[in-house]
């Protein structure tokens, strides 16, 4: 009888795929890829129009000879590599390492499918198709154009700022963003802004309500400042509190679509706390296979690398069913939500969904470790809530007249649940004020008090995981494949620090982004990198030739590089004597880069390898104590100015402190840009530099 035979990536699938086929079947995987360019050299012939040079990886060996006795022995292959542009060249290396497609007495098969189930691997097999070329092309072109950035700047990195650091095609943009982001915060001027709420009684309710001032009847008006406040409560006094117009109706809170890479990330990052490392490795185990009690060794979610919220009509129908069985056919949705398919959209996937809606997280809990678990709830209620009817809230919204100015009030009431029965999302856990008081048009509240505070307008906040993803996504930087290993690799280079899920750039990374600002500005633009995505997707299309766009790229890299070499010899960094004279051996100890940026090190390594943190003075006084302050780092790379006399003194600031003292509280001063800032965050005096 034919034997056939079934390659597949992860040997993680080998055991669920091998309990879906007969005997007649065998089942292997080639562990990722088996070949690539080499590390030692370029690996690309930029003479001979571009040819990439592939090797067989280091260590596949062995695993390549089983796959060609196991080939010997077979009729049909079938390469079930997964059904991405990645999976798609794997697929296409294989005949080649295994000389696949010179065999004349083979049948060369390339099946894919969405989901490790039953119907799925079978049905492959009933569709199976060629290897896509366009595909392997476009995953051909990034991966040159990754080298070609990779090895041209990086040993550029090494001489000028240290060993071991890398750039990037993708990387290198989303330091760029970090690092923008860190320059909006530390320029960020705040505004003073103060509320004003007017606490008034109805009679009929024993809880004042709170509105909101508004401004005139003409228009909306920002209480700026303290004077504007005083002015504002003299005229309000003896004013009539009247209600001037009460509207009620109702809103509708619309279901949330299935989760794409992206968006899972990003909320298993605000829910969860996970990294988008974390994360799209415990999809891949969800993906390939859990034994499930009662059921077996079984995929429970699709395919994880995907930006598509489609969903296929079977899935679809049988979510409905689910529903209608479980919470009754008013929370089934009459139509869904979908995204619009823009051109940074690819929607060869669909969104990211459980296989069978009726293993709901209850079932699968005492099978699943713990994060597992967490993860594939979340992805189960979000599948579920996606097909529900949307939330029905019934909201009223009042304004009151107090002489030349009106207040603002709105409440909601919760009437339907629809989806919000199942999955709640972080930004709808809102308080929702509810409004118990019989109000009517021309109605007089009685003022109980008057509340009013002061406020400052806040800096963009520091990118998390979840909003660089977020953000990397918007732009079209990436794809849902490298979001997750661009951050690991900022991180594990030291350019970036992870604090309490914020992101914050360290001097390493500054100094990395500042050559590639000034030597590569188009690696690092947005918009070039942006396009480049485009144009790589359109490779895969078969729209564009994937050496056209190589052709065109690496010219101008070649001769950015050499002018690099030339402009940066001015500011190599070399290893700077400083004045801290070694205490082992008496020599004058230099100034050297680390993971985390400077630090000192004995110049007589290794007879003694005597090391001290690097405490650059800031020329001031300390504000607290008066001895020097000095550029600190916390443990993993954060810049701060803190006191040479720490731990006797406590003083730090994340901004440069000044000389100047406020003169309105006496607190020192922050200098932001061509401004001086007061530190405490009640007083809000500032001082323009460029007037004085």
């Amino acid at each position: 009888m034919a034997k056939n035979l079934v390659i597949v990536e992860s040997p993680a699938k080998v055991k669920t795929i091998k309990k879906f086929l007969g005997s007649n079947y065998d089942v292997d995987a080639s562990n990722g890829h088996v070949r690539d360019l080499p590390k030692s050299s370029l690996g690309i012939d930029v003479e001979h129009d571009y040819e990439p040079k592939y090797i067989t990886i280091r260590g596949k060996g062995d695993i390549l000879a089983k796959l060609r006795k196991e080939v010997k022995k077979s009729d049909k292959i079938y390469l079930a590599t997964d059904p991405d542009r990645e999976g798609e060249a794997i697929s296409w290396h294989l005949t080649k390492a295994l000389k696949l497609d010179e065999a004349t007495d083979k049948k060369v098969y390339r099946i894919s499918f969405n989901e490790i189930t039953k119907n799925a691997v079978k049905n492959s097999l009933k569709n199976p198709r060629t290897i896509d070329m366009n595909l392997v092309d476009a995953q051909q072109a990034r991966r040159i154009l990754d080298r070609m950035v990779g090895y041209s700047i990086s040993p550029l990195l090494w001489e000028k700022v240290k060993r071991g650091l890398s750039a990037g095609r993708v990387q290198s943009v989303a330091l760029r963003m970090i690092c923008d982001r860190e320059d909006e915060i530390s320029s960020f001027i705040p505004e003073e802004y103060w509320t004003l709420d007017a606490l008034l009684l109805s009679g009929s309710g024993k809880k004042p309500l709170k509105a909101r001032f508004y401004g005139t009847r003409g228009e909306k008006q920002t209480i700026r400042n303290q004077e504007e406040l005083t002015q504002i409560l003299e005229n309000l006094k003896d004013c009539r509190f009247v209600i001037d117009d009460i509207q009620t109706g109702e809103r509708t809170k619309k279901a949330p679509v299935p989760f794409t890479t992206s968006t899972l990330q990003q909320e298993a990052s605000k829910v969860l706390n996970f990294s988008t490392q974390k994360t799209m490795r415990l999809a891949q185990q969800l993906y390939e296979g859990v034994d499930i009690k009662g059921h077996g060794t079984i995929g429970l979610i699709t395919y994880l690398r995907t930006d598509s919220t489609r969903i296929a009509v079977e899935a679809d129908t049988a979510a409905r069913d689910y529903i209608r069985a479980a919470y009754g056919e008013r929370y089934t949705a009459e139509t869904t939500r979908s995204t619009k398919t823009g051109g940074k959209i690819q929607d060869a996937h669909e969104a990211i969904r459980p296989t069978d809606i009726s293993l709901t997280p209850t079932i699968v809990k005492e099978s699943l470790q713990r994060d597992q678990f967490r993860l594939y709830q979340l992805i189960w209620k979000r599948f579920t809530a996606s097909r529900m009817h949307p939330a029905l809230y019934e909201t009223t919204s009042v304004r009151v007249a107090a002489g030349d100015y009106l207040f603002t009030l709105a409440a909601s009431r919760l009437l339907f649940d629809g989806f919000l029965s199942v999955y709640t999302q972080e930004e709808e856990k809102e308080e929702n004020n509810v409004l118990t008081d019989h109000l009517t048009d021309g109605m007089e509240l009685q003022l109980s008090s008057l509340e009013h505070s002061q406020h400052f307008t806040q800096p963009p906040t520091h990118y998390t995981e979840a909003s660089l993803v977020k953000a990397m996504e918007e732009l079209g930087i990436g794809r849902p494949s490298t979001y997750a290993p661009t951050i690991t690799t900022i991180l594990a280079r030291h350019y970036v620090t992870r604090e309490k899920r914020n992101l914050y750039v360290t001097e390493l990374g500054e100094a990395v982004n500042s050559i590639m600002k000034r030597c590569f500005p188009s690696i690092v633009d947005t918009s070039f990198t942006a396009n480049m995505e485009i144009l790589l997707d359109k490779v895969g299309d078969g729209t564009v030739h994937w050496k056209t766009i190589v052709e065109n790229f690496y010219p101008d890299l070649d001769a950015a590089v050499k002018s690099a070499e030339k402009t940066l010899e001015s500011v190599k960094i070399a290893d700077e004597v400083s004045d801290v004279v070694c205490e082992l051996c008496g020599r004058n100890m230099v100034i050297k880069y680390g993971p985390h940026g400077k630090f000192l090190a004995c110049p007589g390594f290794p007879e003694c390898r005597n090391t001290k943190i690097y405490l650059e003075k800031a020329g001031i006084p300390c504000p607290k104590c008066g001895r020097e302050v000095v550029i600190k780092k916390t443990k993993k790379g954060r810049r701060y100015y803190g006191c040479e006399d720490n731990p006797n003194c406590d003083f730090m600031s994340w901004q440069k402190p000044s000389r100047e003292k406020c003169p309105k509280c006496g607190s020192y001063m922050v200098e932001k840009g061509n401004k001086l800032l007061c530190a405490s965050e009640t007083c809000g005096y500032r001082m323009d530099l460029s007037k004085k």
